[in-house]
C-alpha cells in the first residue's frame, strides 16, 4: 500500500498515512502537497484529476503530546529494527529476548530485538555468549520525535529523506 509522509504545520514529521488518507486531507483542505510522487502519477475521478502527493503538510499546528520513554510494544519495536532480524537479517516476525525471560531478562527496549522464527526458535531460552553468536547492535530506547518513523528511512520515497533524517544529538 503506498504511504504518505505527514508532516506538522511547522515541517516536523508526524507519521505516514495511507494514500487515501492523505488525498482526502488534501481535497479537504486540511493539508497541503509539499511534494508530489516522482513518477508523477495521477489519481482521476469523473471531475478531478489531482497528482499523488508523497510529502503532505497540515495546514495548522498539531501539538502532540512529550512522552518520556516511548511505550515497547511489537509494532514499535519492529519498526525500530526495520522489520529485520537482528541475529541473521532476514524477515522478522518474532520478538526475542536477549536474555532469557526464565534468566531474569526483562521485557525492555534494551533486552528486545525482532528475531525470525528459525534464530528464535535455534537461540531458544540460551544466552548469546552460550551458542557464540553476537548482536550487531546494541538494542536501544527509541528517541526524540521521529520515533514513529523508525524503519521509513530506507523503505520510504527518496523525498523524505529531508524531513526524517535523525537529529543529531
Amino acid at each position: 500500500m503506498r504511504q504518505v509522509l505527514l508532516l506538522n504545520a511547522t515541517y516536523e514529521p508526524l507519521t505516514t498515512l495511507p494514500l487515501r488518507r492523505a488525498v482526502c486531507l488534501v481535497l479537504r483542505e486540511k493539508a497541503e502537497v509539499v511534494h508530489h510522487d516522482a513518477s508523477g502519477a495521477l489519481l482521476r475521478s469523473a471531475t478531478n484529476s489531482i497528482q499523488v502527493p508523497s510529502v503532505i503538510r497540515l495546514r495548522r499546528y498539531v501539538r502532540i503530546p512529550f512522552r518520556t520513554r516511548v511505550p515497547l510494544t511489537r509494532a514499535a519495536l519492529m519498526r525500530r529494527d526495520n522489520y529485520r532480524c537482528a541475529y541473521c537479517g532476514r524477515h522478522a516476525e518474532t520478538i526475542d529476548h536477549v536474555q532469557p525471560r526464565s534468566r531474569g531478562g526483562k521485557h525492555t527496549w534494551e533486552n528486545c530485538v525482532a528475531s525470525c522464527m528459525t534464530c528464535n526458535h535455534r537461540k531458544a531460552d540460551r544466552l548469546l555468549e552460550e551458542i557464540g553468536w553476537t548482536l550487531p547492535m546494541t538494542p536501544a530506547v527509541p528517541r526524540g520525535a521521529h520515533w514513529r518513523l523508525i524503519g521509513i528511512v530506507h523503505d520510504g520515497d527518496p523525498q523524505w529523506a529531508l524531513y526524517v533524517s535523525e537529529p543529531a544529538a
